[in-house]
This record gives structure tokens, sequence and C-alpha cells, in this order.
């Protein structure tokens, strides 16, 4: 039976095991040789939304295929996971967007908002009359934003015009968040609009500026980039030769090593409930025929907001309520594998799809002709993948996989007119995979904070907090990880255990 008395002193349990839940034991066992930690994964293997399989024999990703590079967390893992020689770069960058009718090139931007109003008109994305509203936005007075937090739709359509909005911000909002820009937190989610607006009332005239700074910069660059824009001149994007679903098990296997046996990582491992005790915390893990109750110094919650809602329902019901009110997107992969002669060769990485186009799928990446390593591996093939899914437009995803794998060819095809069919499919279904960060939800997030640190010893961390991307997952759990270590630093030693 177990007692309020500590097991094991300085002992910290890291419940989800994810990047962000790896990120933080990885951060934990290296900070502190006298910390033992124990990983908690509820699924049969660690990674969370990173992920290899196989199509058509070739091992491929089947989550994330790419780690934003221009912020540093994410490849500093990597490397710190002995993958260093494997981080390499997209072959070609060279995105496109199925707009009226055509596949035309995504023109200049700062996360869809345009640098060059020329360009823009020779990329004939928008009408005549789209065109035209956007360049009103060099002569309008300046915005003045409430003290509130507001929509990343209200000010784009207040600059530059419903077509801007549509067309070119919220299909590249899409392929991070898969959420709608009218109603997506503005702060939350394109802070760099925030900075544009700080540089020059009009949002077109501080992008070309900021492009003529650091002209690596590139449209596609995800929303939780660090800033609009940076005077290095480095990729936008990394990935990881044989996939970036490598990097989960790197990361333990790094861990461990460094922590020898301070490390332990269980799978199939479901935590059932957290309470706070007298000397830290207990968790209760399994099922209820034969559960197991654990006790930590300390513990990071490294879930998505659901399930840390129910876990701190009981000991801080300030933050559960808040956690539970974080909606999420459900989105598929549907990757692709076709003959080379089968269909023309790709052009460029890809192609984006805005909603008012209405079909199915947002996006769509030639993956074989983005990464050099894939296109050795295919060898005679191209892999292909496309994405579908948006905010409270599930409908599509509950079609089964054949279903989606002809509506995404039929997609295909009015885009691209390709007729093929491909020699192998796959479709990866991530259920609830992407928090929506509406209006608020940095107000949201300080709240949970501000009633999780009244609770010595506990921390949360992950993508339903600080940016939906690995740096910022990556970022959360070592955040996470600090805070325990300081927690631990300045608590006394524990007279038994």
């Amino acid at each position: 039976m177990a007692t309020d008395a500590p097991t094991r002193s300085r002992r910290v349990v890291v419940v989800g095991g994810g990047v962000t839940g790896l990120a933080a034991a990885h951060a934990l066992v290296t900070g502190d040789p006298d910390v033992e930690v124990l990983l908690l994964e509820s699924s049969p293997v660690v990674g969370g939304k990173l992920r290899l399989g196989e199509v058509a024999g070739v091992t491929v990703d089947l989550g994330a295929e790419s780690i934003l590079n221009r912020r540093p967390e994410g490849v500093a893992l990597a490397r710190a996971a002995g993958l260093g020689t494997d981080v390499v770069h997209p072959e070609t960058a060279a995105a496109r967007v199925w707009s009226r009718g055509a596949l035309r090139p995504l023109p200049r931007s700062v996360m869809g908002i345009p640098a060059d109003l020329d360009g823009l008109a020779e990329s004939e994305v928008l009408s005549a009359e789209g065109l035209a509203r956007a360049a009103e936005d060099r002569d309008l007075p300046a915005t003045t934003l409430p003290d509130e937090d507001v929509s990343v739709g209200w000010l784009i359509e207040q600059r530059l015009g419903r077509e801007v909005l549509d067309r070119l911000v919220e299909p590249l909002l899409g392929g991070v968040y898969a959420g709608l820009a009218r109603e997506l937190s503005l702060r939350a989610t394109l802070p760099q609009a925030l900075d544009l607006l700080r540089r020059d009332p009009s949002l077109t005239r501080a992008a070309a500026a900021s492009l003529a700074v650091a002209p690596a910069t590139r449209a596609e660059e995800p929303a939780d980039s660090t800033s609009a824009a940076s005077p290095v001149a480095v990729p936008v994007f990394a990935g990881l030769a044989g996939g970036v679903g490598r990097l989960p098990q790197a990361v333990a296997d790094s861990a461990a090593a460094a922590g020898g046996h301070r490390l332990e990582v269980r799978t199939g491992a479901t935590v059932r409930s957290l309470r706070r005790t007298s000397h830290g915390w207990r968790l209760v893990v399994g099922p209820t025929t034969a559960a197991e109750e654990i006790e930590a110094d300390a513990v990071v919650l490294a879930l998505p907001a659901a399930p840390a809602a129910r876990l701190l329902a009981d000991d801080v019901p300030a933050a559960a309520p808040e956690l539970a009110g974080v909606d999420y997107a459900s989105v598929a992969l549907v990757t692709l594998a076709f003959r080379a002669g089968d269909l023309p060769a790709p052009v460029g990485s890809g192609f984006l799809v805005p909603a008012v186009e209405g079909l199915s799928i947002k996006a769509a990446t030639y993956s074989s002709a983005k990464w050099g390593w894939l296109e050795r591996a295919a060898d005679g093939l191209v892999l292909m993948r496309t994405s579908l899914g948006r905010h409270r437009e599930e409908r599509d995803l509950q079609r089964d996989d054949p279903e989606l794998v002809d509506l995404a060819l039929a997609d295909l095809g009015s885009v691209s007119g390709l007729s093929a069919r491909p020699v192998d499919a796959a479709v990866t279904r991530w259920g609830g995979g992407l928090p929506q960060y509406a209006v608020g939800h940095l107000d949201r997030v300080r709240r949970v904070r501000e009633a999780v640190a009244r609770q010595p010893g506990l921390t949360v961390a992950g993508a339903a907090y600080d940016g939906v991307g690995i740096p910022a997952c990556v970022a959360s759990g070592e955040r996470a990880a600090r805070e325990v270590l300081a927690f631990l630093a300045a608590r006394p030693e524990p007279s038994g255990g």
C-alpha cells in the first residue's frame, strides 16, 4: 500500500512521450546527475506525431517531415541526439498555390502578407479587384489595434482585403494549424504581422523591407517562427536523412545513454489520475484491475489539452476548464507512390489549396523531389503526399482509407491533370491532432500556467501552449525541464528514500 513518503528521491515523472516529453526528459537527465526520470507514454511507441512507415517498400515520414530551421531548438535537439550528420535541407522550396483555376507561383510574402505587389500581380493569384484592394494598404491610415486580442482575419481583411486573406494567408496558416484565419488568434498565430505593423503602418511596405533585410525568408515560413524576418540567410526548413520520424527514438536513446539507469521509458502506460501528496505527487498508472501507484517529487504533463485537463481537475481546478476549452482539428495524410514514368516531373516542392477553392485536399508535397535522400531511396518511384482536414470540416475524414485515397487522387486530377493510379498508398489519421489557438489563446495559457505554478513541482508543456511546430514543442519541453530543475534545486533533500 502506497504511503505519502517518497519511494525514491528526486524522481521526476514525464507524462507523454511525444517530442515535447522526450525533449523534457532529455533536458532533465542531462541537466542534473541526481535526477531520475520516468517517462510514461500511453501508446505502444514514443514519438507522438513523428512517425515512420513504409509506402511501396520505401521508408517515409507519416507525420511531420520537416523541422523549422529558423528556430534553433529542433535541429539542436537532433544534433544532441547524435543525428547531426543526418540533418539535410530541401532540394527545392518553391511552392505554388491553386487559385482561380490554375496552379500559380506563390508570391513573395511573410506568411501570406505580400511583399511585392508587382510580383503579386504577375502571379495572378488574386483577381483584378483583389489586387487593387491589396494595394490600398499602402495608403490606408494606420490600424489601431484594440487592447484585447483579435483574429488574424480581422487585421488582414482591414489592411489587405478578403482575397489576400482567403487565397494567401489562410492556406499558409492552414498548413500549420488546419484552422480558420477568422477565428485564429493574431497574437498567438501570426505575431509576424504585429512585428510588421510596428515597423510601418503598411503591412506590404513592412513585409518588403523585412525581406530586403533577409532575402532567404520564404513565403511558406510557418507561424511559430520567432520573427517576421531574420538577418541571417539560412534555410527555412531542415529534415533528417531517413526521415524526421527517426528523431523520437534517437532522443530517447541519447537521453538513456546520458542518464544511464536514471531514465526509464514505459510505453503502453496510461496515467489515470494525478494527486498531490505531502511529499510530492502520486500517479495511478495502468488498468483498474492492475493499477500501479507511482510517487514523484515533480511531474511534467506533456499532454494534449483534454487529457491534461482531466489529470488536473482535482488539484488544479482553475486550470482544468481552461484546458478543456482548447479545441482541436483533425487531419489526415495520404501518402502516394507512383512510377516515375506515369506522371510528369514534379515542379517545385508542392502546392497549397485555399479552402475557398472547394477541394478536400489543402496541400500536396512532392516529397521525393523535396528531399534528396528520399529521391535516392525511392529508386524509380515518385513519392508525394496530400493533407486533408480543416477545423470543423472533418466530414471527409470519416471516409475509409480507400475512399480517402480516391478523394485525394480526384483532387490531384482537378489541379494537375493527374490520371495515374499509385502503386501504393498509405493513410495516416491524426484525430484531434492540431490545437486551435482561438482569439485570447495567450491569455488562456497565462491563466493555466499561473494556476499550475501554485502547485510546487508541477508543470505543463506541449503544442497546446506555445506553438505547434517541432522547435516550439522542444522549447516547451525544455522550459518545463528548467522549471522542474529549479524547483528541485531549491527544495531541501528528503530525509528518507
